[in-house]
């Protein structure tokens, strides 16, 4: 039976060095690699292609969902956990639709971590009650309405989901430009179109879409 490879992304250190001592200590488990920021954990990913990813959801350069819908589509059988501080409906659609088959908030137990990363392993879904009740509620209440409800920021594109998660860290059209190797012309498009599509007129707007969305921390 091969070791369970498994990958970490969080930018705080000390939450990052506590799940690495609680996996290490399951027999068979190993942790391939360490992510600081989304980026780093596509990347890693991408080259590792380890069995399980560990991503807490605020993550620097890019968002945990965003980092996962990139890590479902360059390693399939990857499968992702998330970590969130908290619950939200859109957040576990979001999620959803990312490919995530894995879902807990960080109050949860250690036992829980566990079981997340044994029942994952198995390629199956795992969610504790809680967000399981979110799931329903939300499905429940699709269903009840003759069309599915559109968030307006599903009509963002990943290259501009990134791009909100840049600007709203304080970064400017050049530095978003540096950033992702596009000109600052390529850049200010984005950043126009998205503010026409969220219907945004500030950057201080912007931010607090962000916050709302969990793309960054407040």
């Amino acid at each position: 039976m091969k070791n369970l490879r498994i990958l970490i992304a969080d930018d705080h250190d000390l939450m990052r060095r506590g799940v690495k001592a609680l996996l290490q200590s399951h027999a068979g488990w190993e942790v391939c690699a360490e992510a600081h920021t989304g980026r780093e954990a596509v990347s890693k990913a991408e080259e590792l292609k380890p069995d399980v990813v560990i991503m807490d959801i605020s993550m620097p350069e890019l968002n945990g969902v965003e980092a996962a819908r990139r890590i479902r589509k360059a390693a399939p059988n990857a499968e992702v956990l998330i970590l969130s501080v908290h619950y939200s409906d859109q957040l576990i659609r979001e999620i959803l639709d990312a490919g995530v088959r894995g879902y807990m908030i960080k109050s949860d137990s250690d036992r829980d971590l566990i079981a997340a990363v044994e029942t994952l392993s198995q390629h199956k879904p795992f969610f504790t009650p809680r967000a399981t009740e979110v799931i329903l509620s939300n499905f429940s209440s699709a269903a009840s309405h003759s069309e599915p409800l559109e968030l307006i920021g599903d009509r963002l594109t990943s290259r501009e989901r990134e791009i909100v998660q840049l600007l709203a860290e304080g970064k400017s059209s050049k530095e978003v430009a540096s950033s992702l190797c596009i000109s600052v012309k390529t850049a200010e498009t984005h950043r126009a179109n998205i503010m026409r599509k969220l219907q945004l007129h500030t950057v201080s707007e912007l931010v607090r879409y962000a916050v709302r969305n969990q793309i960054i921390e407040p």
